[in-house]
């Protein structure tokens, strides 16, 4: 091959090189249609309104063990350690949602006597929670080998809950939750670690099946509008019962509901509410009372009328968006 040759392709190469090189470009920086500030704005006017929630106050009545699990060895009658064990899990995790006002009342004589001692009553409530752990069960499975075992300790759990509505003691709520807690152990020509009995299994399987049944409790009540009733009516002004413990703020807007008549259903022979009719609205001026016990809000009617005389058989209910 000649000089010339190699030279000429030597060139083109170069060239085709330096063609394939990408070009740099700069980065040119654009003016957006809209300031930083305005598109924050409108981020947080787009975002989805957060929807005014007040605290439902609830009460779990009961909660019992009714599997075969542990009672050959409860010497107390009113000793329930698996049914406790899931109230006090279902009441722990309602009171951290922060959406509920949980009163005790599956100890309702102790609190009772000490009510009578202490000259205090007992909060009425919403809705009370009846609840009972229907399955309960443990199990071992294992496979041994020429040199090797594995051991698996299951346990399973399934609770029942009903909502109750205080006012008509009629349930409008059931559902149930499945829980099931696991551990595994093996061992190697004799080492590893050896299944022993595990305890807290048992703790693990009841808080599955209360998680998994409390979403759509908590969904539920939230559905109910929040309610509570009118203490008095004086110089224009209007006195509710709730404040700052059940989620009342000044300038909350309420609307006041004259219920509507009862009558008896000639096809399930139960008493029956009729809708009722709003007469007024109100707004929050102010918050009193230093506990849940003795809270309430001073608030004025922005329209509408509310009769004195008849304010005791009205009530006040929350504005749903």
């Amino acid at each position: 091959m000649n000089k010339k040759r190699v030279v000429g392709m030597c060139i083109i190469l170069l060239f085709a090189s330096g063609c394939a090189t990408p070009t740099q470009y700069k980065a040119e920086q654009l003016e957006a249609p809209a300031t930083k500030m305005q598109q924050v704005k409108a981020q947080q006017t787009s975002a989805s309104p957060s929807t005014k929630r007040y605290k439902r106050k609830v009460a779990i009545i009961r909660f019992t063990n009714e599997t075969n699990y542990g009672k050959a060895l409860m010497t107390d009658a009113d000793f329930d350690r698996l049914g406790k064990q899931a109230s006090d899990m279902l009441a722990s995790r309602l009171v951290k949602s922060g959406n509920f006002m949980v009163f005790e009342r599956s100890d309702i004589k102790k609190i009772q006597q000490e009510q009578t001692i202490s000259g205090g009553g007992l909060i009425g409530v919403d809705t009370v929670i009846v609840g009972s752990v229907t399955e309960f069960g443990r199990s071992i499975a294992g496979k041994t080998g020429f040199m090797s075992s594995t051991k698996m300790q299951t346990a399973k759990a399934k609770v029942e809950i009903r909502l109750v509505d205080i006012k008509t003691g009629q349930a409008f709520f059931s559902s149930s939750g499945a829980g099931e807690a696991n551990t595994e152990s093996g061992e190697i020509a004799g080492y590893g670690s050896r299944a022993e009995y595990d305890a807290t299994l048992n703790d693990r399987a009841i808080a599955a099946a209360i998680t998994d049944v409390i979403d759509k409790m908590v969904s539920t009540l939230e559905e109910k509008a929040w309610r509570t009733d009118i203490l008095e009516v004086s110089n224009g002004q209007v006195f509710i019962s709730g404040g700052s413990r059940q989620g009342i703020k000044v300038g909350d807007t309420l609307k006041v509901i004259s219920p509507g008549q009862k009558v008896k259903s000639k096809q399930t022979g139960m008493e029956i509410t009729l809708p009722g009719k709003q007469v007024a609205t109100i707004r929050v001026l102010s918050l009193f009372g230093d506990n849940e016990n003795n809270e309430g809000s001073v608030c004025e009617v922005v329209s509408g009328l509310i009769n004195p005389s008849s304010a005791a058989n009205l009530y006040v209910e929350e504005v749903k968006l």
